[in-house]
């Protein structure tokens, strides 16, 4: 990993403004309905792991419809089409992998909930794109999460900047527009997938069918993580239930798989890229095996914990080797 330690740099431009968590707040407030309400187009960068990628996107709001349209300009075609936050298309290397719940919770920053777990203030000034932002710095209050540096703009609120860093100030994730356009609305055309975008059809369940309730739970998550989603569904393959179950504070979000084993040999997986931890462990069970993965923008022995916390409401796992 290609770390960048920013802190020393930053603190220089932080001691600009005192600490102001009420206007802060506000900030983050204005954030949350901006990408509701506010019609862009523009340029932006993306950075983990040393790697550089250049975006395209167009957002547009119309009776509070949003719609939004992707394309990776270089490296490899990628190209996203979402409504309403739920993905439409893909195309490129993201085919893989896309499912669509319609039930999945939506990212809100909500300032209040937020307060509880990171310390929040107004920290400097910037510019961005050519435009003058404010920065907001959310810190942790706890090591099992990272910090976020926003830039967000000062005439609409969007965040024109985000720097995900760990607790000695490298970073770990950077977006960053380059260009941004708030006046021009983007039109049907600029908003239409191109043929190369694989539709994504959300998965639908019966009207007739109740839901498989999730059979675990974890012993323990980072205070302020919430249980935000949950479902079980039959590998199409395999033909075993598949549960899985996502968790977010209102900033940082995990998710947790688990899959019956059956007696397939595995082993005990524990990784990092840039931000990003996954962390596999084998548990026992009166039924069985399981593998319980974590995977998450949250540090790896966080994921850790939470991977040796998860039970069997059925029956209570023992640790076994990987």
């Amino acid at each position: 990993m290609r770390a960048i330690p920013l802190l020393p740099l930053l603190l220089g431009g932080w001691l600009v403004l005192p600490a102001q968590a009420d206007d802060a707040q506000d900030m983050l407030r204005r954030l949350a309905q901006a990408e509701q309400q506010q019609s862009f187009q523009g340029t932006f960068v993306y950075e983990r792991n040393g790697s550089f990628s250049t975006h395209r996107i167009w957002h547009r709001v119309v009776d509070g419809k949003v719609r939004e349209h992707m394309l990776q300009l270089d490296g490899s075609a990628q190209e996203v089409l979402r409504v309403d936050g739920l993905t439409q298309c893909v195309s490129g290397t993201l085919v893989s992998g896309i499912t669509n719940q319609p039930d999945s919770p939506a990212r809100a920053f909500d300032p209040k909930r937020l307060s509880a777990f990171y310390d929040i203030n107004i920290v400097g000034k910037s510019r961005v794109a050519g435009r003058n932002a404010t920065i907001v710095a959310l810190t942790p209050r706890d090591q099992y999460r990272y910090s976020v540096e926003l830039h967000l703009d000062g005439e609409t609120a969007l965040p024109l900047k985000s720097l995900l860093l760990n607790d000695k100030g490298q970073l770990l994730e950077r977006f960053q527009f380059t260009e941004l356009d708030t006046h021009d609305i983007p039109t049907d055309q600029m908003l239409d997938a191109t043929a190369d975008c694989k539709p994504v059809q959300a998965a639908k369940i019966k009207s007739d069918t109740p839901p498989v309730p999730a059979k675990w739970r974890s012993d323990w998550v980072p205070e302020g993580f919430q249980l935000s989603s949950s479902s079980v569904r039959k590998d199409p393959v395999s033909k075993v239930l598949l549960t899985s179950l996502m968790y977010d504070d209102g900033l940082a979000r995990f998710s947790v798989f688990i899959e019956p084993l059956n007696g397939a040999v595995v082993t005990d997986i524990r990784t990092q890229l840039g931000p990003t931890a996954a962390v596999s462990r084998r548990v026992t069970t009166a039924a069985g095996d399981a593998m319980v993965t974590v995977v998450g923008e949250i540090p790896i022995g966080t994921a850790e914990r939470i991977a040796l916390s998860m039970r069997s409401t059925d029956t209570q796992p023992k640790q076994t080797a990987g």
